[in-house]
């Protein structure tokens, strides 16, 4: 368990012990302690909290990827992105544009309703964020904390900001 713990640890601390990712992951924290303190129903308002997150993670696991050409032209590289790392970034942005234009649309598509589902999502951004960010490699012990911990984690943000919650 000091090894599953050891991992949880940095996949928390890496993202403040590098100047660069603060500004991505920042907003995450805030929009998960947003997303917990409303309502555990999916809605079209929750809809466009994770359409945002979603959209501001991969925005940022993109950002480096961008390579100036002159002060006004610039083209996105993706040839140097991992595999697993532009998978998982393009499945975030669909899944991103698909929430936000539900919640704004008001209009969930058939069998899209957990869209609206945001309160944990933030959970899985911030864990996997130093990864995608290539401050860490993606590892097999790595999913299996981030696994391990989902629950723990969830039951002390519900319980711990049940207050906050009507």
């Amino acid at each position: 368990m000091h090894l599953y713990w050891s991992q949880f640890v940095t996949l928390i601390a890496t993202p403040f012990e590098h100047v660069a990712l603060i500004w991505g992951i920042v907003p995450l924290y805030f929009g998960w302690l947003l997303n917990e303190s409303t309502t555990s129903k999916a809605n079209f308002r929750t809809a466009i909290q994770t359409g945002f997150s979603f959209l501001w993670a991969g925005a940022q696991w993109l950002y480096p990827y961008f390579v100036k050409d002159g002060p006004h032209e610039g083209r996105l590289e993706l040839n140097a992105m991992l595999p697993v790392n532009l998978a998982v970034t393009a499945l975030v942005l669909v899944l991103g544009v698909i929430a936000l234009v539900s919640g704004l649309r008001k209009r969930f598509p058939k069998y899209g309703r957990f869209l609206g589902h945001t309160r944990f999502a933030n959970y899985f951004m911030i864990t996997i964020y130093p990864m995608q960010a290539h401050w860490l490699d993606w590892t097999w012990l790595r999913l299996e904390t981030i696994a391990l911990f989902a629950v723990p984690v969830w039951v002390v943000m519900y319980v711990g900001l049940m207050p906050l919650r009507k």
